[in-house]
C-alpha cells in the first residue's frame, strides 16, 4: 500500500528541484539579456586571445616534436627532451609483444595530447639512464614533469593486469598523474579532428558499400 506521507515528501523534493533549476535558468537567460555589444565584444576580443594564445602553444609544442611519438634515439638526448617540454611521457622499451602494445596506445595518445610530449627510448642500449631511473621491468613509462621524474607505470598491473586494456584506461593513469590534461584545449581539438575523420571513413564506408550492391 502506497504511503501518502512519503508520497508528498518526494513530490516536495520534486518541486524544490525544479524551482531551482527554473531559478538558475532565468539567471543565466537575465545575465544574457543585460549584456550590450560591448560586453558582447569584449568577451569576442578575449576570446580570440586565447584562441591566439592556443595557436602559439600548439606552434611551438609542435616545433618541439608534440603530435607525434618519436624515438629518442642517444641518452644524452633524453635530458635535453625533458627540459625543453614541461610534460613528457616516455616509454622505456625493448623488442618485444608488451612493449608493442604500449607503442600503440602511446601513438594515439600522442595525437590526442599535444599539450604533451611523447617518446620512447630503447632501455637495454640506455644501461646509465637505466641504472639511474631504477627501470628494473620493460615496459616502463617514466612520467616526467618540469624535467622531474614524477611516477611510472611499471608493466601492466596498473592497467588490468592483461595486454588488451583499452587506451582510454591509459590516458586515465597518465591524468591522474599530471602529465596530460583530459579537458586541455588542445585535446579537445585533436578529440573533434578525430571525431571528424572517424565521420569521414564511416561515410566512405557506407558510399562503397553502396556502390557495391
Amino acid at each position: 500500500m502506497e504511503n501518502p506521507q512519503l508520497k508528498e515528501i518526494i513530490e516536495k523534493q520534486v518541486l524544490t528541484v525544479a524551482k531551482a533549476v527554473e531559478d538558475k535558468i532565468d539567471e543565466e537567460i537575465a545575465a544574457l539579456d543585460r549584456l550590450d555589444l560591448d560586453d558582447i565584444e569584449v568577451l569576442r576580443e578575449r576570446r580570440l586571445q586565447q584562441m591566439k594564445k592556443m595557436a602559439e602553444k600548439q606552434s611551438r609544442w609542435k616545433s618541439l616534436g608534440h603530435g607525434e611519438y618519436s624515438e629518442i634515439m642517444a641518452e644524452k638526448d633524453f635530458f635535453s627532451v625533458v627540459k625543453a617540454s614541461e610534460r613528457v611521457v616516455c616509454h622505456f622499451y625493448r623488442e618485444n609483444w608488451p612493449c608493442k602494445v604500449v607503442d600503440k596506445h602511446m601513438r594515439i595518445l600522442a595525437e590526442r595530447h599535444m599539450e604533451t610530449r611523447f617518446v620512447k627510448i630503447h632501455a637495454e642500449k640506455s644501461p646509465f639512464l637505466a641504472e639511474k631511473l631504477k627501470i628494473t621491468v620493460l615496459p616502463t613509462i617514466a612520467l616526467v614533469k618540469n624535467a622531474k621524474v614524477e611516477d611510472y607505470v611499471v608493466g601492466f598491473d596498473e592497467l588490468g593486469g592483461k595486454d588488451d586494456f583499452t587506451t582510454e584506461e591509459l590516458e586515465e593513469r597518465l591524468a591522474k598523474a599530471g602529465v596530460i590534461n583530459l579537458e586541455s584545449e588542445s585535446s579537445s581539438l585533436m578529440a573533434s579532428k578525430s571525431k571528424s575523420q572517424q565521420r569521414s571513413v564511416r561515410q566512405s564506408s557506407n558510399a562503397d558499400s553502396s556502390d557495391s550492391e
